[in-house]
């Protein structure tokens, strides 16, 4: 049964829930890819200025942080409410904006962080809590425009491509105890997001040719298609030397293949990613992976180069959901909403919210009210009050009751909770997957051509 401050940190949001929606709808479309969320995160940061939040920016470039209590005054610990900003590249979603959309529900993320803002800002609100809440808006949680980071990183721009993972790099969670998260999903009112989840590496493989006519006379060149499409099959034959309760994924594609159709293709580049359940499989499916791509250039005449960028952690499962669940327990008693659909189990798909969890005690939750395939182009907002204001909800009621009575409830995530690693050793884990290796072969006279 909510207590008199949840009754109104709940009428608050309710009171709110047009200017949440219409943050929500605005966000929605106007998406940008990640790292380049500068709209995104302006119009976060004008909504905390509203609510009397000063925000510190740049963290990680387009990354921000915003303290209910002035920063470095209280004691007890500090919550992370974070709303992810990034979308993907859909250029034929409906809604899409400069050829990004929002098909993941990173939107309804940032706006539920708003949306719990308004109510725990109020000044009775944040009296009752203890210790201090951080919402944050965080970038580049889709590990997309690989090539575009890749050069970031080259001149020094960047450290990793995973959002979270260079806020962790950086220091932003360094002054951090725990973190409340979010992701939409279809088919469901709200419900645990509590599976563990698969690490990866991600590659950028530039296979490197020789062109030539490809009708009159291919024999002088050096195919660097044909070595691409071999490489593949030779991933393929791999699959039966990956342990079934491991998750293995491997896939990607070509992101740069040839000029014209009558040229032998000098320059292939593929952007690929290796999946598994723990860093131990991630890294062997990786090391079988470079070796088809060795195999493909050396059958075939060709060099590579394989470029390869630490991509995010294996998933943690928090068995602590007592107060998420007591929420939920909340949401269904208003009778509207009542759909719980827990993801629970593995997922073999990934996200840097696992880079968190091996640091620090994640809640995570999902919300509904959308339609469609998660990163498709039919991704819809098919209920804006579930997916806006009942994350709002379920945000602010969940931070108060982590943080209320002591921060009786954030002590005790703290103290149940074992860290997978610690930031030195995350950071050495996650620079040592970052190489660079190209492989060349000898390469033929080409025949006839004395003559």
């Amino acid at each position: 049964m909510l207590d008199r401050i949840e009754q109104k940190i709940v009428d608050i949001i309710d009171a709110k829930a047009d200017e949440i929606i219409a943050f929500g709808t605005d966000i929605f479309n106007h998406a940008e890819l990640g790292y380049k969320e500068v709209r995104t995160s302006g119009k976060f940061v004008e909504e905390m200025k509203k609510l009397g939040l000063d925000s510190e920016t740049g963290w990680a470039i387009t990354g921000t942080k915003s303290y209910l209590k002035p920063k470095g005054t209280t004691e007890g610990p500090v919550l992370a409410v974070i709303g992810e900003m990034d979308a993907l590249p859909i250029p034929n979603h409906p809604n899409a904006w400069n050829g990004a959309a929002h098909s993941c529900g990173h939107h309804a993320q940032l706006t539920g962080v708003l949306g719990a803002a308004m109510a725990l800002t109020d000044p009775e609100v944040a009296e009752s809590m203890a210790g201090n809440i951080c919402f944050m808006g965080v970038p580049a949680e889709e590990f997309v425009d690989i090539e575009w980071k890749n050069q970031m990183m080259k001149e020094g721009k960047l450290g990793y491509g995973g959002g979270k993972c260079e806020l962790i790099r950086v220091g932003a969670f360094d002054d951090i105890d725990l973190a409340l998260g979010h992701h939409s999903f279809p088919g469901q009112d709200f419900g645990h997001f509590n599976s563990s989840s698969n690490g990866f590496v991600n590659k950028t493989v530039t296979f490197k040719g020789r062109a030539a006519h490809a009708a009159g006379m291919p024999h002088h060149g050096i195919d660097a298609l044909n070595a691409a499409t071999a490489s593949l099959v030779n991933i393929a034959f791999q699959q039966e030397s990956f342990r079934d309760e491991d998750g293995v994924r491997c896939h990607g594609f070509i992101s740069d293949g040839g000029s014209a159709v009558n040229i032998i293709a000098d320059n292939i580049t593929m952007q690929y990613c290796v999946r598994a359940k723990t860093p131990e499989a991630y890294k062997d499916a990786a090391k079988k992976v470079d070796r088809s791509f060795k195999a493909a250039a050396m059958a075939t005449g060709c060099d590579v180069t394989i470029e390869t960028m630490a991509g995010y952690m294996s998933g943690v499962v928090n068995p602590n959901t007592e107060i998420l669940q007591s929420v939920f327990d909340e949401i269904k008693a208003e009778g509207k909403y009542t759909n719980q659909f827990d993801t629970l189990g593995h997922s073999t798909g990934s996200d840097d919210f696992g880079d968190v969890a091996s640091l620090m005690p994640l809640v995570h939750f999902t919300t509904g009210g959308v339609t469609g395939t998660v990163h498709g182009p039919d991704f819809m907002i098919s209920d804006p009050y579930v997916a806006y204001v009942v994350t709002a909800k379920i945000f602010a009621l969940t931070a108060y009751r982590l943080m209320k009575n002591g921060a009786e409830g954030a002590k005790d995530q703290l103290a149940t909770y074992k860290p997978v690693m610690t930031k030195e050793e995350y950071i050495a884990f996650q620079d040592s997957m970052q190489t660079t290796e190209t492989f060349t072969t000898e390469k033929l006279p080409i025949v006839g051509l004395d003559k």
